[in-house]
């Protein structure tokens, strides 16, 4: 048998506008509950509409960046359904004219790049909050009633989870670039749902189509997507086409649980937004947001290669955050050395991020601090091994005066000739073995040779000056 997974994702992002989609509540995160609210975004009869001019230009950048036919002419509807955090019964959506269309984005993904379909970019406002208190109340908050946002729906091109989570971290850095959201899964202003099932490419036979709902995390979307897919997989077997359902990802139990079954289409009941008229755009305006669009990942990437002459894995990784590549440029205008900023932030810097589980955003290592300590190891007046002591104090201990440090401490490194060459005499003369061992091809002798000889100098000494003196001494 040859199994083919189909994934199409659903992404909800909360554009961060001051104010709410359809009136002037203000639109924060983390506020008292239920105190950005107004009769126009709790409902209240008799209340009107007015529609958020920097929300249609927020969807007009998302549509630019992701290489989506934008419409000119558009119009609001209402999707009805009945819950309690949608207080006016009804959502304020577009169904029928979405203001942005037949995009793509690209990911690259094993060495390939893969054009993935956008099917549709459209704005609509969110719906109120329900907090469950755990004592079998649940309460409401709506402060986020009304909150712009725009849905990006994919085309089901993606055929792994792999992919799916590529697609993902793409649209998040992309709209990072773009300054139109925060994109936090954790606060809610980054929300995916996935549409996934199997397909057994020799017989046509597959499973029905599987929504996973309240992935709240890119790990949780991944582990969610494999399990799903397993499960898939092994109804193909078993010629089971399963029943077209909602499920939600369980973290402790590490696997997708029945929310619902969807026997048939939700039936929304759409109907137009009287209340809102047809909405024109000016050619004039839209070109205008288009020609002041920021720089995105693509273009900075190639920006990086032309400017700061680093490789292209390098420029494609640094680029990959937005917050990572202001931190380099910013690092870089102190250093005046972009391949060996790159090199330290591609290597020890990230893996430090890596270890602490944060963001990059959140990175606790002071830029100018960071610059001194690669201008001491530019200038060769500390080595490596002491500039890495030194990286990983100022992560564990917090900012310091980093070349007060290195003098009290006596850190400088030594490339005095004579003093050097005094170590590695006698550092020779204590290990003939090694030296035996060097000349049969051992090369582990040499870096063994080298930390006795860093070691007689308690670190200070110049490693690239021991490594040379060290094999003119063993020819």
């Amino acid at each position: 048998m040859s199994f083919k997974t189909i994934i199409g994702l659903e992404i909800h992002v909360e554009l961060q506008t001051k104010t709410k989609m359809f009136c002037s509540c203000k639109n924060e995160y983390g506020c008292v509950p239920n105190t950005n609210v107004c009769p126009t975004c709790l409902g209240h009869p008799g209340t009107l509409p007015l529609i958020n001019k920097k929300a249609i230009e927020y969807a007009i950048m998302a549509g630019n960046a992701f290489n989506c036919n934008i419409a000119l002419d558009m119009k609001m509807d209402r999707k009805k359904y009945f819950y309690p955090d949608l207080v006016k019964g009804y959502q304020i959506t577009q169904e029928r004219t979405p203001i942005c269309k037949n995009g793509y984005i690209e990911i690259e993904i094993e060495n390939k790049v893969k054009k993935l379909r956008l099917q549709r970019i459209h704005i609509e406002e969110d719906t109120g909050k329900s907090i469950h208190n755990g004592e079998g109340y649940t309460l409401i908050d709506y402060n986020r009633a009304g909150v712009p946002l725009i849905e990006i729906v994919s085309e089901p091109d993606m055929n792994s989870p792999a992919e799916a989570i590529a697609f993902l971290n793409t649209l998040k850095e992309t709209i990072k670039y773009l300054d139109i959201s925060d994109v936090k899964m954790e606060e809610g202003s980054l929300r995916c749902d996935v549409n996934l099932n199997v397909i057994d490419e020799e017989t046509g036979f597959k499973t029905k189509i599987t929504e996973i709902k309240n992935l709240n995390s890119f790990k949780a979307a991944q582990r969610a997507m494999e399990y799903e897919e397993k499960r898939h997989i092994e109804n193909v077997k078993n010629k089971i086409e399963g029943k077209k359902e909602t499920r939600r990802w369980d973290e402790e139990q590490l696997k997708t649980i029945v929310m619902r079954q969807k026997e048939e289409g939700n039936d929304y009941r759409f109907s137009v937004e009287a209340d809102i008229p047809y909405i024109h755009l000016e050619k004039e305006f839209v070109e205008q947001i288009k020609e002041n669009m920021p720089e995105l990942p693509k273009d900075k990437k190639k920006r990086f290669i032309e400017e700061y002459k680093i490789s292209n894995y390098d420029a494609q990784i640094l680029t990959q955050d937005r917050d990572l590549s202001l931190y380099f440029e910013k690092v870089v205008s102190k250093v005046k050395d972009a391949n060996l900023v790159s090199n330290w932030l591609l290597s020890d810097v990230l893996r430090r991020v890596k270890d602490l589980e944060i963001e990059f955003e959140n990175i606790p290592l002071n830029i100018d601090s960071f610059a001194v300590l690669l201008n001491l190891v530019k200038e060769n007046k500390i080595n490596a091994n002491v500039a890495k002591k030194l990286l990983r104090e100022l992560f564990e201990k917090g900012d310091f005066d980093v070349l007060k440090a290195v003098e009290e401490r006596g850190l400088v490194q030594i490339s005095d000739d004579n003093y050097l060459i005094e170590i590695v005499n006698e550092v020779l003369k204590n290990n003939k073995q090694s030296i035996e061992d060097y000349k049969n091809g051992k090369d582990r002798a040499l870096g063994f040779l080298m930390g006795q000889c860093m070691k007689a100098s308690k670190g200070k000494g110049n490693p690239q000056k021991f490594n040379e003196l060290i094999l003119e001494r063993l020819v």
